[in-house]
C-alpha cells in the first residue's frame, strides 16, 4: 500500500471505527461537580466519562485513549512497520524530536475533547500520513455530523463525492474567519487579543468552535475564508493543512513559511484572504 489514495482510504476506515466508538460512548456532560445536574445522563444507561487533567484547561478521557488504540489497530493492520504518533501517547513530539523518515501516521483521536465532555457537538477525528516528512494523505471525520473529509497529495480534497474548493471571497470586509484561543498556557494571550480585536473590526466575523481540525476543514470547503491560531501541534493540523492545500488554499506559519510537521502557529485561507490576513497579523 503506497499510493496516497490508498492511505486516505485506510485513514478513513480508521477514523470511522473510532468515530463509531466515540458516538456510542459517553458524551460527557460536565466536570465531576456537575454530574448531579440536569445535563447528566444525556444518553440513558451510559456512565459519564472520567475527566483526567493533563494540564491547565487540558483534559483527556478513556474515550480518547480507546479511540486512539482502535485507530492504531486499523492503521497497523493496513501498513506494517510504520510509526504512529498521537496526542495522548507521543511525548517525544513535545520537543519536535521525532525523525520523520518512512511512513508516519499523525493522529488526534478526539480533537475537541472539552466540547465532547460538555456535549457540545463540535469534535472530530484527525488522521494524516506523512512519507519522509511530506504529507501524503489526510482525513478529518466530523463525528456528530458523520461526514468525512479526505485529501491526497496531488489528487485533490473532497467531502463524500464532492470536490472541495476554498472560497472565492476576496474582500476582507466580507470574510468570515475561524480561530482558536490559547488555552493550555496564556503566554500568548496579549498577542492573540490584539489579533482578535483588529480582525473583529475589519471582517464580517470571527468564530471559535473548539476543534482546529474541523476549522481547517471548513476553510477547505469554503465555509471559512481564513483561519489563524497560535501554538498548534502536528496532530492538530496535519490533516487539515493537506485538505486546504488540495482545495486550492494556502497555509503558512506567521512568518509566511510553509507549514511542516512541527509545533507552530498557522495562517490559512484562500490565496487572497491568506495574504491579507498574514500582512494584518504581522503588522500588529
Amino acid at each position: 500500500m503506497n499510493s496516497s489514495l490508498d492511505l486516505v482510504h485506510l485513514a478513513a476506515r480508521a477514523a470511522e471505527r473510532a468515530g463509531e466508538y466515540i458516538r456510542s460512548a459517553t458524551r460527557g456532560t460536565g466536570p465531576p461537580d456537575r454530574r448531579k445536574g440536569a445535563r447528566t445522563g444525556v444518553q440513558p444507561g451510559v456512565r459519564p466519562a472520567d475527566w483526567i487533567e493533563k494540564g491547565p484547561h487540558d483534559w483527556v478521557t478513556d474515550v480518547d485513549r480507546t479511540a486512539e488504540r482502535l485507530i492504531a489497530e486499523v492503521l497497523r493492520d493496513g501498513t506494517r512497520d510504520t510509526k504512529i504518533v498521537g496526542e495522548e501517547f507521543s511525548p517525544e513530539l513535545a520537543s519536535d524530536g521525532l525523525v520523520w523518515d518512512g511512513l508516519v501516521w499523525i493522529v488526534d483521536p478526539l480533537d475537541g475533547t472539552s466540547n465532547f465532555l460538555h456535549g457540545y457537538p463540535q469534535y472530530s477525528v484527525s488522521i494524516a500520513a506523512a512519507m519522509d516528512g511530506v504529507l501524503e494523505a489526510g482525513v478529518v471525520l466530523d463525528i456528530t455530523r458523520e461526514c468525512c473529509y479526505g485529501a491526497a497529495r496531488g489528487k485533490g480534497a473532497w467531502l463524500g463525492g464532492t470536490r472541495l474548493c476554498v472560497s472565492a471571497i476576496h474582500d476582507p470586509g466580507r470574510s468570515l474567519l475561524g480561530t482558536g484561543y490559547p488555552f493550555k498556557d496564556l503566554e500568548g494571550l496579549d498577542s492573540y487579543l490584539a489579533h482578535f480585536r483588529e480582525l473583529l473590526r475589519t471582517t464580517s466575523g470571527v468564530r471559535r468552535a473548539g476543534s482546529a481540525a474541523l476549522d481547517l476543514a471548513d476553510v477547505a470547503s469554503g465555509r471559512f475564508d481564513g483561519f489563524w491560531e497560535l501554538r498548534l501541534a502536528p496532530w492538530d493540523i496535519a490533516a487539515g493543512v493537506l485538505l486546504i492545500r488540495e482545495a486550492g488554499g494556502v497555509v503558512t506559519d506567521m512568518s509566511g513559511r510553509e507549514v511542516g510537521l512541527e509545533h507552530t502557529s498557522i495562517v490559512a485561507g484562500n490565496p487572497v484572504i491568506h495574504a491579507w490576513l498574514l500582512r494584518t497579523l504581522r503588522d500588529l
